[in-house]
Protein backbone atom coordinates (compact mmCIF):
# COMPACT_ATOMS: atom_id res chain seq x y z
CA UNK A 1 0.00 0.00 0.00
CA UNK A 2 2.20 3.04 -0.98
CA UNK A 3 1.55 6.58 -2.61
CA UNK A 4 3.32 9.73 -3.06
CA UNK A 5 2.99 13.18 -0.96
CA UNK A 6 2.18 14.55 -4.25
CA UNK A 7 -1.19 12.55 -4.75
CA UNK A 8 -2.26 13.58 -0.86
CA UNK A 9 -1.69 17.38 -1.88
CA UNK A 10 -4.28 17.24 -4.72
CA UNK A 11 -6.59 15.94 -3.19
CA UNK A 12 -6.02 18.44 0.10
CA UNK A 13 -5.97 20.86 -2.24
CA UNK A 14 -9.88 20.35 -3.88
CA UNK A 15 -10.98 20.13 0.02
CA UNK A 16 -9.20 23.42 1.00
CA UNK A 17 -8.26 25.12 -2.25
CA UNK A 18 -5.07 27.41 -1.27
CA UNK A 19 -6.88 30.55 -3.09
CA UNK A 20 -9.19 30.77 -0.42
CA UNK A 21 -5.53 31.40 2.16
CA UNK A 22 -5.18 34.48 3.31
CA UNK A 23 -2.17 36.29 2.08
CA UNK A 24 -0.29 36.56 5.15
CA UNK A 25 -0.84 32.78 5.68
CA UNK A 26 1.85 30.17 4.50
CA UNK A 27 0.14 27.20 3.68
CA UNK A 28 1.45 24.11 1.67
CA UNK A 29 4.05 21.28 1.69
CA UNK A 30 6.73 22.70 4.33
CA UNK A 31 8.91 19.69 4.91
CA UNK A 32 9.71 16.86 2.67
CA UNK A 33 9.12 16.04 -1.64
CA UNK A 34 5.96 15.81 -3.52
CA UNK A 35 7.55 12.76 -5.12
CA UNK A 36 8.13 10.45 -1.72
CA UNK A 37 6.39 7.30 -1.21
CA UNK A 38 4.34 6.76 1.90
CA UNK A 39 1.60 3.89 3.27
CA UNK A 40 -0.01 6.55 5.64
CA UNK A 41 -1.05 10.04 6.48
CA UNK A 42 -1.25 11.65 9.89
CA UNK A 43 -3.78 14.13 10.73
CA UNK A 44 -3.13 16.76 13.36
CA UNK A 45 -4.04 19.80 14.43
CA UNK A 46 -0.23 21.28 15.20
CA UNK A 47 2.88 20.06 14.06
CA UNK A 48 4.74 19.37 17.53
CA UNK A 49 7.57 17.47 18.33
CA UNK A 50 5.21 14.61 20.27
CA UNK A 51 3.30 14.57 16.88
CA UNK A 52 6.11 14.05 14.89
CA UNK A 53 7.14 11.23 16.96
CA UNK A 54 3.91 9.86 16.76
CA UNK A 55 4.07 10.03 13.16
CA UNK A 56 7.30 7.68 12.97
CA UNK A 57 5.62 5.58 15.12
CA UNK A 58 2.64 5.22 13.68
CA UNK A 59 3.98 4.75 10.04
CA UNK A 60 2.91 7.72 8.79
CA UNK A 61 5.45 9.65 6.22
CA UNK A 62 3.38 12.74 5.91
CA UNK A 63 1.67 14.75 8.82
CA UNK A 64 -1.47 17.25 7.59
CA UNK A 65 -1.77 19.54 9.88
CA UNK A 66 -3.60 22.73 10.39
CA UNK A 67 -0.97 25.00 11.95
CA UNK A 68 2.00 25.71 9.86
CA UNK A 69 5.18 24.15 11.16
CA UNK A 70 6.67 27.75 9.58
CA UNK A 71 4.92 30.38 9.65
CA UNK A 72 6.83 33.41 9.72
CA UNK A 73 10.03 33.65 7.36
CA UNK A 74 12.90 31.68 8.78
CA UNK A 75 16.57 33.01 8.53
CA UNK A 76 18.44 29.71 9.72
CA UNK A 77 17.37 26.65 10.83
CA UNK A 78 18.94 25.37 14.40
CA UNK A 79 18.40 22.32 16.41
CA UNK A 80 18.63 23.92 19.47
CA UNK A 81 15.73 26.30 18.59
CA UNK A 82 12.30 25.30 18.96
CA UNK A 83 11.49 26.01 15.06
CA UNK A 84 14.70 24.78 14.12
CA UNK A 85 14.31 21.20 16.32
CA UNK A 86 10.92 20.60 14.49
CA UNK A 87 11.97 20.62 11.33
CA UNK A 88 15.01 18.59 11.76
CA UNK A 89 13.45 16.35 13.56
CA UNK A 90 10.47 15.92 10.72
CA UNK A 91 13.56 15.85 7.93
CA UNK A 92 15.68 13.19 10.24
CA UNK A 93 12.34 11.15 10.62
CA UNK A 94 11.52 11.40 6.79
CA UNK A 95 8.06 13.02 7.82
CA UNK A 96 6.37 15.61 4.40
CA UNK A 97 4.87 17.82 6.50
CA UNK A 98 1.90 19.82 5.06
CA UNK A 99 -0.43 22.78 6.81
CA UNK A 100 -3.95 23.68 5.51
CA UNK A 101 -4.51 26.59 7.73
CA UNK A 102 -6.23 29.81 6.75
CA UNK A 103 -7.68 28.17 3.04
CA UNK A 104 -9.14 24.86 5.88
CA UNK A 105 -10.78 27.35 7.79
CA UNK A 106 -12.49 29.03 5.08
CA UNK A 107 -13.55 26.28 2.85
CA UNK A 108 -16.88 25.01 3.19
CA UNK A 109 -15.74 21.56 3.63
CA UNK A 110 -13.28 23.03 5.85
CA UNK A 111 -12.97 23.84 10.05
CA UNK A 112 -16.08 25.75 10.53
CA UNK A 113 -18.34 23.21 8.91
CA UNK A 114 -16.95 21.16 11.76
CA UNK A 115 -17.42 23.05 14.59
CA UNK A 116 -21.20 23.57 13.04
CA UNK A 117 -22.09 20.14 12.64
CA UNK A 118 -20.95 19.52 16.55
CA UNK A 119 -24.08 21.45 17.28
CA UNK A 120 -26.27 20.21 14.27
CA UNK A 121 -26.80 23.96 12.36
CA UNK A 122 -29.00 24.27 10.12
CA UNK A 123 -28.89 25.34 7.28
CA UNK A 124 -25.52 26.73 8.33
CA UNK A 125 -23.98 29.39 5.90
CA UNK A 126 -20.13 31.57 6.05
CA UNK A 127 -20.48 34.61 8.62
CA UNK A 128 -18.30 36.06 5.84
CA UNK A 129 -18.03 35.12 2.43
CA UNK A 130 -14.76 34.55 1.07
CA UNK A 131 -13.48 37.26 -1.33
CA UNK A 132 -11.21 34.68 -2.93
CA UNK A 133 -14.02 32.98 -4.54
CA UNK A 134 -15.58 35.56 -6.23
CA UNK A 135 -16.01 36.02 -9.85
CA UNK A 136 -16.02 39.16 -12.38
CA UNK A 137 -17.01 39.80 -15.74
CA UNK A 138 -14.63 41.47 -17.88
CA UNK A 139 -16.67 43.52 -21.14
CA UNK A 140 -14.46 45.40 -23.93
CA UNK A 141 -15.09 46.43 -27.29
CA UNK A 142 -12.87 46.47 -30.60
CA UNK A 143 -12.98 46.25 -34.07
CA UNK A 144 -13.48 42.05 -34.90
CA UNK A 145 -9.83 41.97 -36.82
CA UNK A 146 -8.52 42.65 -33.09
CA UNK A 147 -10.97 40.49 -31.25
CA UNK A 148 -8.28 36.66 -31.36
CA UNK A 149 -5.47 38.04 -30.54
CA UNK A 150 -6.73 40.22 -27.56
CA UNK A 151 -8.63 37.52 -26.46
CA UNK A 152 -5.69 35.10 -26.66
CA UNK A 153 -3.71 37.81 -24.14
CA UNK A 154 -6.63 37.80 -21.66
CA UNK A 155 -6.72 33.91 -21.86
CA UNK A 156 -3.01 34.00 -20.97
CA UNK A 157 -3.52 36.31 -18.55
CA UNK A 158 -6.14 33.62 -16.46
CA UNK A 159 -9.31 35.03 -17.85
CA UNK A 160 -12.38 32.79 -19.55
CA UNK A 161 -12.00 29.72 -17.06
CA UNK A 162 -15.53 28.68 -16.21
CA UNK A 163 -14.93 24.97 -14.68
CA UNK A 164 -12.85 22.78 -16.23
CA UNK A 165 -13.25 24.52 -19.54
CA UNK A 166 -10.50 27.52 -20.59
CA UNK A 167 -10.84 30.29 -23.78
CA UNK A 168 -14.34 31.18 -22.27
CA UNK A 169 -16.07 34.16 -24.49
CA UNK A 170 -18.62 35.57 -26.00
CA UNK A 171 -18.81 37.91 -28.58
CA UNK A 172 -21.58 39.78 -30.43
CA UNK A 173 -20.96 42.47 -33.18
CA UNK A 174 -22.53 46.37 -32.81
CA UNK A 175 -21.72 49.95 -33.52
CA UNK A 176 -19.63 52.17 -31.93
CA UNK A 177 -19.34 55.73 -31.68
CA UNK A 178 -16.79 58.59 -30.60
CA UNK A 179 -15.57 62.13 -30.71
CA UNK A 180 -12.06 62.47 -30.26
CA UNK A 181 -10.71 65.28 -28.41
CA UNK A 182 -8.14 67.51 -28.93
CA UNK A 183 -4.29 66.12 -28.83
CA UNK A 184 -6.05 62.68 -28.84
CA UNK A 185 -4.98 59.92 -31.88
CA UNK A 186 -7.32 57.54 -32.74
CA UNK A 187 -6.04 54.23 -34.23
CA UNK A 188 -9.29 54.49 -36.08
CA UNK A 189 -11.38 56.79 -37.56
CA UNK A 190 -11.39 60.44 -38.12
CA UNK A 191 -9.77 63.12 -35.48
CA UNK A 192 -12.03 66.24 -36.85
CA UNK A 193 -15.76 64.93 -35.47
CA UNK A 194 -17.85 61.99 -33.99
CA UNK A 195 -17.34 58.41 -35.43
CA UNK A 196 -19.27 55.57 -35.98
CA UNK A 197 -17.58 52.29 -36.06
CA UNK A 198 -17.98 48.79 -36.32
CA UNK A 199 -16.94 46.71 -33.56
CA UNK A 200 -17.29 43.60 -31.62
CA UNK A 201 -18.26 43.41 -27.62
CA UNK A 202 -15.73 40.93 -26.05
CA UNK A 203 -16.96 39.39 -22.96
CA UNK A 204 -15.53 36.89 -20.53
CA UNK A 205 -15.19 35.43 -16.87
CA UNK A 206 -12.10 36.13 -14.40
CA UNK A 207 -11.45 35.24 -11.09
CA UNK A 208 -10.67 38.02 -8.26
CA UNK A 209 -7.40 36.92 -8.10
CA UNK A 210 -6.50 37.06 -11.71
CA UNK A 211 -7.67 40.59 -12.44
CA UNK A 212 -4.85 42.37 -12.00
CA UNK A 213 -3.09 40.90 -14.56
CA UNK A 214 -5.89 40.23 -16.88
CA UNK A 215 -6.77 44.24 -16.87
CA UNK A 216 -3.03 44.56 -17.92
CA UNK A 217 -2.92 42.51 -20.39
CA UNK A 218 -5.98 44.53 -21.92
CA UNK A 219 -4.28 47.48 -21.93
CA UNK A 220 -1.39 46.21 -23.86
CA UNK A 221 -2.92 44.28 -25.90
CA UNK A 222 -5.87 46.50 -27.07
CA UNK A 223 -5.93 48.30 -30.61
CA UNK A 224 -7.28 51.64 -28.92
CA UNK A 225 -5.37 54.57 -27.39
CA UNK A 226 -8.16 54.48 -25.02
CA UNK A 227 -9.94 51.22 -24.49
CA UNK A 228 -13.40 51.17 -23.25
CA UNK A 229 -14.17 48.27 -20.17
CA UNK A 230 -16.08 47.68 -17.88
CA UNK A 231 -15.96 45.13 -15.08
CA UNK A 232 -18.75 43.65 -13.21
CA UNK A 233 -18.62 41.80 -9.89
CA UNK A 234 -20.78 38.17 -10.34
CA UNK A 235 -23.09 37.08 -8.07
CA UNK A 236 -21.24 33.05 -7.31
CA UNK A 237 -21.86 31.69 -4.29
CA UNK A 238 -18.68 28.89 -3.23
CA UNK A 239 -19.85 28.40 0.68
CA UNK A 240 -16.32 29.74 1.46
CA UNK A 241 -16.08 32.27 4.57
CA UNK A 242 -15.26 32.57 7.62
CA UNK A 243 -17.20 30.96 10.53
CA UNK A 244 -20.88 29.78 9.78
CA UNK A 245 -24.03 30.47 11.06
CA UNK A 246 -26.98 28.33 11.15
CA UNK A 247 -30.08 27.37 13.47
CA UNK A 248 -30.14 25.02 16.55
CA UNK A 249 -32.37 22.17 16.20
CA UNK A 250 -34.08 23.90 19.08
CA UNK A 251 -33.92 26.75 21.32
CA UNK A 252 -31.89 26.45 24.14
CA UNK A 253 -30.44 28.73 27.30
CA UNK A 254 -27.10 30.66 26.65
CA UNK A 255 -26.35 28.65 29.67
CA UNK A 256 -27.11 25.23 28.30
CA UNK A 257 -25.44 25.62 25.81
CA UNK A 258 -22.27 26.94 27.61
CA UNK A 259 -22.64 22.94 29.43
CA UNK A 260 -22.95 21.52 26.01
CA UNK A 261 -19.73 23.59 24.69
CA UNK A 262 -17.93 21.33 27.47
CA UNK A 263 -19.07 18.28 26.80
CA UNK A 264 -19.23 18.34 23.21
CA UNK A 265 -15.72 19.92 22.74
CA UNK A 266 -13.83 18.56 25.83
CA UNK A 267 -13.16 22.26 27.47
CA UNK A 268 -13.94 22.83 31.23
CA UNK A 269 -12.60 25.77 31.39
CA UNK A 270 -15.48 27.59 28.56
CA UNK A 271 -15.99 31.35 29.05
CA UNK A 272 -19.35 33.05 28.95
CA UNK A 273 -20.34 36.84 28.30
CA UNK A 274 -23.96 37.11 28.16
CA UNK A 275 -27.48 36.30 30.47
CA UNK A 276 -26.80 32.65 31.43
CA UNK A 277 -31.18 32.82 30.82
CA UNK A 278 -31.56 33.71 27.56
CA UNK A 279 -32.61 31.89 24.55
CA UNK A 280 -30.76 31.04 21.81
CA UNK A 281 -31.95 29.95 18.62
CA UNK A 282 -29.49 31.03 15.86
CA UNK A 283 -26.00 30.25 16.37
CA UNK A 284 -22.99 31.40 15.14
CA UNK A 285 -19.35 29.42 15.13
CA UNK A 286 -15.60 30.78 14.44
CA UNK A 287 -13.13 27.85 15.01
CA UNK A 288 -9.90 29.73 16.37
CA UNK A 289 -9.84 33.28 16.66
CA UNK A 290 -13.32 34.64 16.02
CA UNK A 291 -13.89 37.51 18.30
CA UNK A 292 -13.86 40.11 15.45
CA UNK A 293 -16.95 38.05 13.88
CA UNK A 294 -19.37 39.78 16.69
CA UNK A 295 -20.93 42.37 14.17
CA UNK A 296 -21.28 39.71 11.23
CA UNK A 297 -23.07 37.34 13.58
CA UNK A 298 -25.53 39.92 14.79
CA UNK A 299 -26.55 41.34 11.70
CA UNK A 300 -27.23 37.24 10.72
CA UNK A 301 -29.51 37.44 13.32
CA UNK A 302 -27.57 35.05 15.97
CA UNK A 303 -28.12 35.34 19.38
CA UNK A 304 -24.88 33.60 20.49
CA UNK A 305 -21.09 33.52 18.55
CA UNK A 306 -19.42 30.26 20.00
CA UNK A 307 -15.57 30.71 19.00
CA UNK A 308 -11.97 30.87 20.92
CA UNK A 309 -9.63 33.84 22.44
CA UNK A 310 -12.02 36.36 22.74
CA UNK A 311 -9.96 39.50 24.20
CA UNK A 312 -11.75 41.37 27.17
CA UNK A 313 -12.93 44.34 24.71
CA UNK A 314 -14.18 41.74 22.09
CA UNK A 315 -16.46 41.00 24.79
CA UNK A 316 -17.83 43.92 25.94
CA UNK A 317 -18.09 45.29 22.15
CA UNK A 318 -19.95 42.28 22.01
CA UNK A 319 -21.98 42.66 24.69
CA UNK A 320 -22.89 46.18 23.89
CA UNK A 321 -24.58 45.14 20.56
CA UNK A 322 -26.72 42.38 22.15
CA UNK A 323 -24.57 39.26 21.22
CA UNK A 324 -24.07 37.07 23.46
CA UNK A 325 -20.20 34.81 23.80
CA UNK A 326 -19.04 31.50 24.70
CA UNK A 327 -15.60 31.14 24.24
CA UNK A 328 -14.31 27.70 24.36
CA UNK A 329 -10.92 27.85 23.30
CA UNK A 330 -9.00 28.02 20.59
CA UNK A 331 -8.02 24.56 20.57
CA UNK A 332 -11.26 22.98 21.06
CA UNK A 333 -12.98 24.99 18.51
CA UNK A 334 -10.53 23.61 15.98
CA UNK A 335 -9.97 19.96 16.86
CA UNK A 336 -12.96 18.61 15.24
CA UNK A 337 -11.46 19.37 11.92
CA UNK A 338 -9.06 16.78 12.85
CA UNK A 339 -11.37 13.52 12.39
CA UNK A 340 -13.29 15.32 10.20
CA UNK A 341 -10.53 16.47 7.67
CA UNK A 342 -9.29 12.80 8.13
CA UNK A 343 -13.13 11.12 6.84
CA UNK A 344 -12.72 13.29 4.27
CA UNK A 345 -9.48 12.67 2.74
CA UNK A 346 -10.20 8.84 3.88
CA UNK A 347 -12.94 9.03 1.29
CA UNK A 348 -11.65 10.85 -1.41
CA UNK A 349 -8.59 8.77 -1.49
CA UNK A 350 -11.24 5.79 -1.91
CA UNK A 351 -12.75 7.38 -4.54
CA UNK A 352 -9.54 8.27 -6.51
CA UNK A 353 -8.51 4.52 -6.60
CA UNK A 354 -5.49 5.77 -3.78
CA UNK A 355 -4.27 3.28 -1.84
CA UNK A 356 -3.24 4.74 1.47
CA UNK A 357 -4.28 4.66 5.43
CA UNK A 358 -5.27 7.44 7.04
CA UNK A 359 -4.57 8.23 10.55
CA UNK A 360 -6.08 10.30 13.26
CA UNK A 361 -3.78 11.60 15.62
CA UNK A 362 -4.09 10.95 19.62
CA UNK A 363 -1.99 13.57 20.93
CA UNK A 364 -3.14 16.65 22.96
CA UNK A 365 -1.80 19.96 21.59
CA UNK A 366 -3.40 22.17 23.34
CA UNK A 367 -0.54 24.04 25.38
CA UNK A 368 -3.52 25.25 28.25
CA UNK A 369 -4.81 23.09 31.19
CA UNK A 370 -7.59 23.91 33.62
CA UNK A 371 -6.46 25.92 36.29
CA UNK A 372 -5.85 23.63 39.61
CA UNK A 373 -6.34 20.29 37.81
CA UNK A 374 -4.66 17.66 38.94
Amino acid sequence: MTCNTGEIIELLEELAPPHLAEDWDNIGLQVGSARSEIDAVLVSLDPTPVVIAEARRRGAGMLVCHHPAIFRPLSRVVADEPAGALLQDAICSGVAVYAAHTNLDSSPQGVNVALAEVFSLQEHVPLVHSAAGEAYKLVTFLPAEHVAALSAALFEAGAGVIGDYAGCSFRVQGKGTFTPGPGSHPAYGSEAGPNELSEARLEMVMGADRMGDVVKALLASHPYEEPAYDIYRLYKPTGAGSGRVGDLPEPVSLGHLARECRRRLGNPAVRLAGDPSVAVRRLAVCGGSGGKLAVPALEAGAQALITGDVGHHEAQEALAVGLAVIDAGHYHTERPVVPHLAALLEGAAERAGIKVEILVSEVHTDPWINGGAE
